[in-house]
């Protein structure tokens, strides 16, 4: 089983808690207000495989340029 350290908040870490509040966000929002909220939830989607299929995050750019600094520089 594989546990992610949660010593320290690194740029993966808020990385991944990010866009899990906007796929969450977005979930609640499209059933309570409007299905157009589920767009949200697909960018965030793409994100997702775009980073993992290229290695670039928009999110994790922004976060490092805001001073997070990713686990192994550490």
């Amino acid at each position: 089983m594989y546990f992610v350290q949660t010593d320290a908040w690194y740029l993966e870490r808020i990385t991944w808690l990010i866009a899990g509040a906007f796929a969450l966000g977005s979930a609640v929002l499209a059933w309570a207000h409007s299905p157009y909220w589920l767009i949200l939830t697909g960018l965030v989607g793409i994100n997702l495989i775009v980073f993992a299929t290229t290695g670039f995050c928009l999110m994790a750019n922004i976060l490092y340029k805001l001073g997070a600094r990713p686990r192994l520089q550490r």
